[in-house]
């Protein structure tokens, strides 16, 4: 069998028998729940079942050996099953893992010999590692099979998934009980918004908070929002200019970027931004910094200088909460529509971006606030 057929008779088995674990023996049963179940780092859970695959696909090579660099014909390319196979698998059934390899984590990048109990890597939590590293050595030491222990942590990430499903519908249920309650006001929103980017691993709101603005009042403005990146994609990469471009509704060409800080902004940052601006094809409007961090007054002042030297393009530094309370004020009969935009956005970021603690946080704090607990 291929790859993707392996995956699919696992994901009958698994499916077929959620209550119940395949593991007999405790020891391991508890490893790969633990595992699985680590929050804090994705990168386990994909390297075990990357690993596991290539065992399954290929019965002679040595689980403990992800790397072709290592050399000789029981290893293998972890990486390779991992984006090739594991990503659509992921995908299809909504598990709960990174979108992307764990082998470009900078743990398991750039390793070149097996992953034995006795290799150090660095990287926390450090158990999740001690742990994944002790089940590839398992079933490379015929303790347990590799199928088995592959259904399990699909097994084990099928009723995450469900349990997280679950409490999401709980908490959308809960909102549609306050439905006929007064509008929350701007200030209220902007405390709710205040409220959700204090919690911890945020940083990816602010880039929200601005592309909700621009799903609710665009057509207005006659602006729309381009599809935003992934949270981890670098401008160069993606060939962006910023967090979030807005163009004209009619035209393609981005007139007005945003790119978000959480720091403060520095003379640095309006040097690259300007040589952005330079290599853009036609002009930008505006470069938008918003920053969740103080404003330097010499920051500021330096940003106004680049409007004759980049021909009509201004540079701007703006605090994030300010700019949400203008915002809202400034439009305030769609206030209702921007928290419904952020909330959409919020619940359709990956969790690698917006964690499903930090989506759960936020329909709990609206639920909140619309009910006036």
């Amino acid at each position: 069998m291929n790859p993707d057929e392996i995956l699919q008779g696992v994901y009958k088995k698994a499916a077929a028998k959620l209550g119940a674990s395949f593991i007999k023996d405790k020891n391991i049963r508890e490893k790969v729940d633990y595992v699985c179940r680590c929050i804090s780092n994705r990168a386990g859970v994909r390297l075990l079942m990357s690993c596991m695959l290539g065992k399954l696909h290929k019965p002679g090579i040595d689980p403990r050996k992800p790397y072709t660099e290592i050399g000789g014909n029981d290893c293998f390319s972890g990486r390779t099953y991992d984006e090739r196979n594991l990503t659509g698998f992921i995908n299809r059934h909504r598990l709960p893992c990174n979108p992307t390899t764990a082998f470009l984590t900078p743990t398991l990048r750039n390793q070149d010999r097996p992953l034995t109990i006795k290799t150090e890597l660095v990287g926390r939590p450090r158990e999740v590692y001690i742990n994944t590293l002790q089940l590839l050595d398992d079933v490379a030491r015929e303790r347990i099979g590799a199928e088995t222990v592959l259904v399990e942590a699909v097994r084990v990430l099928l009723n995450m998934r469900n349990e997280n499903l679950a409490r999401m519908d709980s908490l959308m249920s809960a909102l549609k009980g306050t439905k006929d309650a007064l509008p929350l006001s701007s200030e209220a929103i902007v405390t709710l918004m205040e409220q959700h980017l204090a919690c911890k691993k945020s940083s990816r709101l602010p880039v929200l908070f601005v592309a909700a603005a621009y799903k609710a009042a665009g057509e207005r403005l006659g602006e729309r929002i381009r599809p935003l990146n992934a949270h981890n994609a670098a401008d160069l990469q993606t060939g962006s200019f910023g967090d979030v471009e807005i163009c004209l509704v009619d035209d393609d060409a981005v007139v007005t970027s945003y790119e978000m800080k959480m720091k403060r902004v520095t003379i640095d940052d309006i040097d690259v931004a300007a040589i952005k601006i330079a290599r853009a094809k036609q002009g930008i409007n505006n470069y938008i910094f918003i920053t969740t961090d103080a404003i330097e007054p010499d920051v500021a002042e330096y940003a106004t200088t680049f409007y004759e030297i980049t021909g009509g393009t201004e540079i701007a530094v703006l605090d994030c909460m300010g700019f949400i309370r203008h915002f809202l004020h400034l439009f305030h009969r769609v206030r209702g529509s921007y928290l419904d935009a952020y909330q959409f956005l919020v619940l359709a970021e990956p969790d690698s971006a917006v964690s499903q603690t930090l989506k759960e946080t936020f329909l709990a704090l609206r639920k909140a606030a619309e009910s006036g607990e």
